[in-house]
């Protein structure tokens, strides 16, 4: 999967949701291509209109996630959208309808598209909207985006909930993406773990560490075999 490029439209979006759908995990269970899919153009309309009304009502949002990964790296593929907003901006775009929330995350649709929300009412969610966002220029507007710093940030810590569940697949997931991250774009993570240990007990902050320590020695195998 390419790395979204700056001034691509915001169909690319749109593409990669739509594969998603037809090509994921549903689709080899005999959940592939149903009504609620929505065909490329109309998910291609629907982004569109999500990410205007946003600007135009002036809603502080950051674009998070897989799809805002994929500014920065190859990513995989993705069927959501998601969003890193307060609920206070949320009621300023009831044009998502909701079908689940709780007190950090939630669910919705604008039409044909997916949104996951992600709700500054968690300090770390809120530090991240006001303390790491740049703008992604589509080709038809302006995108808030999480930055590299970021989205690593926000990786970090889900990772000792990811643990705690025993969710291996995710955490599998979690750390290869803050790996592509950091070995791509040399963010400073120890800037960035000294911000998280502000939030999370000893123990959790600890495995951290030894987590991103890990990571780093990947990266320095990569670097010792590049040309």
């Amino acid at each position: 999967m390419p790395v979204l490029s700056t001034h691509a439209p915001l169909s690319a979006l749109a593409q990669i949701l739509h594969a998603a759908r037809a090509l994921g995990h549903d689709a080899w269970n005999g959940g592939g291509a149903t009504p609620r899919q929505g065909s490329p153009d109309e998910l291609t309309d629907d982004i569109r209109a999500l990410f205007t009304l946003l600007n135009q009502r002036r809603t502080p949002y950051l674009l998070v996630g897989d799809i805002a990964l994929l500014k920065y790296t190859e990513g995989r593929n993705t069927d959501d959208i998601d969003l890193l907003l307060s609920l206070e901006s949320l009621k300023a775009v009831p044009e998502i309808s909701l079908t689940d929330q709780n007190k950090d995350f939630g669910r919705g649709r604008l039409r044909s598209a997916p949104v996951n929300l992600v709700f500054t009412s968690n300090p770390v969610y809120q530090l991240v909207r006001d303390k790491c966002a740049t703008t992604h220029q589509f080709a038809e507007l302006d995108v808030r985006c999480a930055t590299v710093e970021g989205l690593v940030l926000l990786k970090l810590y889900a990772l000792p909930s990811l643990y705690r569940r025993g969710d291996g697949q995710r955490i599998g997931l979690y750390e290869n993406d803050i790996f592509m991250l950091c070995q791509r774009n040399r963010p400073d993570t120890k800037a960035i773990l000294d911000v998280l240990k502000r939030h999370m007990d000893a123990d959790a902050y600890r495995e951290l560490c030894n987590i991103m320590s890990d990571i780093d020695r990947r990266i320095m195998r990569v670097d010792r075999r590049s040309p």
